[in-house]
């Protein structure tokens, strides 16, 4: 990534930036079709937004369209995979291999967006020294050698709630400086940390209030 492009990276809204994979999702979908260009009102419709979003999101990606003919579908996924980040790969550490994170270390798809969890760690005797999907998994006190091996930039936080902060104190004190968060504690860190929270109970309750809605 140029360091222009990673203005723009730095000036997009949070909102745009969770929505530029779904448009990236839908312009793979067309390449599959044989598809060769997509409009902003094309993609707006699939993901049932408002066109003018959809445009001024992709504004911040420096691309540029065509009048009555849209941007090309190839040109489109390149630009939108390279500024998302999906183009490098990250080496990741996940902490607690419970049944989460064995899920994650077994999720092939990750690699696809630039995520490589090269290993897992877990407090529990009888998980160290196993493999999930052939990626080693080792006991937490570990944490530093494995570290000064793989040199790894993120750590992904599947403990129990309980042990949260306590596992992410224990990260950053490693040099570690970006945390995806799955737990729904919300961490405290330093300046210069970045945290990305995904409490999966979180968006539960969300569905369900609305699906309660829906019945009342």
């Amino acid at each position: 990534m140029t360091p222009d492009e990673r203005k723009l990276l730095v000036k997009a809204p949070e909102p745009t930036l969770r929505r530029l994979p779904w448009y990236l999702a839908y312009a793979r979908m067309l390449k599959g079709r044989g598809e060769t260009s997509v409009s902003s009102t094309q993609i707006a419709k699939e993901i049932n937004a408002d066109p003018s979003m959809v445009a001024k999101d992709l504004s911040f990606v420096n691309i540029t369209g065509k009048t009555r003919v849209g941007y090309g579908v190839d040109a489109l996924i390149g630009i939108l995979e390279n500024f998302l980040g999906f183009t490098s790969q990250h080496r990741a550490f996940l902490f607690g291999v419970g049944r989460l994170g064995a899920a994650l270390m077994r999720d092939s798809g990750l690699n696809r967006y630039g995520l490589n969890i090269v290993a897992g760690f877990d407090v529990r005797d009888d998980m160290a020294d196993t493999y999930i999907d052939g990626i080693p998994v080792f006991h937490l006190d570990r944490l530093k050698e494995k570290q000064a091996e793989y040199g790894v930039t993120i750590g992904i936080i599947t403990v129990p709630v309980e042990d949260a902060q306590q596992v992410a104190d224990r990260i950053l004190g490693e040099g570690i400086h970006a945390l995806w968060n799955f737990t729904p504690f919300r961490i405290r860190v330093p300046e210069g940390v970045v945290v990305q929270n995904t409490s999966i109970y979180a968006h539960l309750a969300v569905m369900y209030n609305r699906l309660n809605s829906l019945n009342t």
